[in-house]
């Protein structure tokens, strides 16, 4: 393929795209880089978090605060139209995330709406970092841990966070938004809540392996899984396992579904192929791939306070 002038990378697009792979990605050396940033908390962009919506529509699911996207006034909410003049309108979220990336500096041109009106506006990337788990408290008490990214060091993060959760403290463990990460992460983030166990079971091209919780967790005091559409990945198999474990409540929406095993293949030129080579399964057995989680609440607005209403059932509070 190189030889008629395609690019190593351009090639493997193509024969993943033959594949029916429907997670496969191929990055060249400078995106694959990017990628490997993220699971490290730092990544370069505009500070967009972005989510399907129905219709094949892309909106902004939240701005990160003091980003180049934040400085330019984008909300929360605003519709998506097109990055540098591609339309995004049904474009996976992480085709659309691989378009918003980029090296720092460099700029990128945004076409939005806003309640009818139309936005453009044009940002220069920056190198940014995220605190991946983020803890607070409310009345009852209930201690909320906020995973945005199973990034490294995040599921110690959230075993300190629930040790020194106050005594009779419930626990909302919020993972809506959350696209996934490190499985090893998200095994030990489920730890903090199981005494050991099972977590997922998965196969590698037919070769059966699991995933166990270390012993030692906390699984004495109330909680609540908060998930919804953008939950994916390796928060599904967390979710799953608390769920299926009897560990937790899932509240909100019907999760992604995004259960593949991808490994890295790196190609001549420098590029690396993300290929799917098996399927995760929780501890009862449910696939994830295509078919998500369904919570055991459904709860599109308000699911915090349906969340704190399921904690004050089991037992949280006056």
């Amino acid at each position: 393929a190189v030889a008629e002038g395609k690019s190593g990378k351009k090639a493997a697009q193509e024969v993943v795209s033959r594949s029916g792979d429907r997670w496969g990605i191929v990055y060249d050396q400078g995106e694959y880089a990017a990628f490997t940033d993220d699971l490290d908390g730092r990544w370069t962009g505009v500070g967009l978090w972005i989510e399907s919506r129905p219709g094949d529509r892309v909106a902004v699911e939240k701005v990160q605060p003091d980003s180049p996207a934040a400085r330019a006034g984008l909300r929360a909410g605003d519709r998506l139209l097109s990055v540098d003049g591609r339309s995004v309108t049904g474009l996976r979220v992480c085709d659309v995330i691989a378009l918003l990336r980029g090296g720092a500096g460099t700029p990128v041109a945004l076409h939005l709406t806003r309640d009818g009106a139309d936005l453009t506006a044009t940002l220069r990337r920056e190198r940014l970092r995220t605190e991946p788990v983020t803890v607070r408290e409310l009345p009852g008490p209930i201690t909320v841990i906020k995973v945005a990214a199973f990034s490294r060091g995040s599921g110690e993060q959230v075993r300190a966070a629930v040790r020194a959760a106050p005594a009779g403290s419930g626990f909302m463990l919020d993972l809506r938004g959350n696209p996934g990460g490190l499985v090893t992460e998200a095994v030990t983030a489920a730890s903090a809540f199981l005494d050991g166990g099972l977590v997922a079971t998965y196969d590698v091209r037919g070769d059966q392996r699991a995933l166990y919780a270390s012993p030692g967790g906390d699984t004495g005091r109330p909680l609540v899984a908060l998930v919804d559409g953008g939950t994916m990945s390796a928060a599904e198999l967390v979710t799953g396992a608390l769920q299926d474990r009897g560990r937790a409540v899932a509240v909100g929406t019907r999760t992604f579904g995004k259960g593949s095993v991808q490994m890295p293949t790196p190609l001549p030129d420098g590029s690396v192929a993300e290929l799917t080579v098996g399927t995760y399964r929780t501890p009862g057995g449910r696939s994830l791939d295509g078919s998500g989680i369904t919570p055991d609440l459904a709860a599109g607005d308000g699911v915090e306070e349906r969340a704190r209403t399921v904690l004050g059932g089991l037992g949280v509070g006056p």
